[in-house]
């Protein structure tokens, strides 16, 4: 099952690999299908990809190695509800206020 899971993954991530132009509702889409693969990759995705140590959440990718927690689990599920609201964070805890769809900043 591992050795048709990760190409699958993989496969996932390059096809939704596209400079991100901005945050439409297609955009937002294609970050939480990231997120889906690894947690983090979407919000890395909205931020505009660039310098991984600066603009990917550092917290929920490395956390994301951790089976059950990271992938598939908890923060798999976290980082795609951010990512499909276009928020960036590096937050473990679910976001009870939720700001306006187009909003990233707090």
């Amino acid at each position: 099952m591992l050795r048709r899971t990760i190409p699958l993954v993989l496969g996932m991530m390059l096809a939704l690999a596209t400079p991100s132009a901005g945050q439409t509702a297609g955009e937002r889409r294609k970050a939480t299908w990231l997120s889906v693969g690894h947690p983090g990759l979407g919000e890395y995705y909205l931020s505009g990809w660039g310098d991984f140590f600066e603009h990917c959440p550092q917290r929920k990718f490395w956390l994301g190695m951790i089976p059950v927690y990271g992938w598939p689990g908890y923060l798999q599920i976290l980082s795609a509800i951010d990512a499909y609201h276009g928020r960036v964070s590096d937050n473990l805890k679910p976001v009870r206020k939720l700001p306006p769809l187009g909003h990233t900043q707090w």
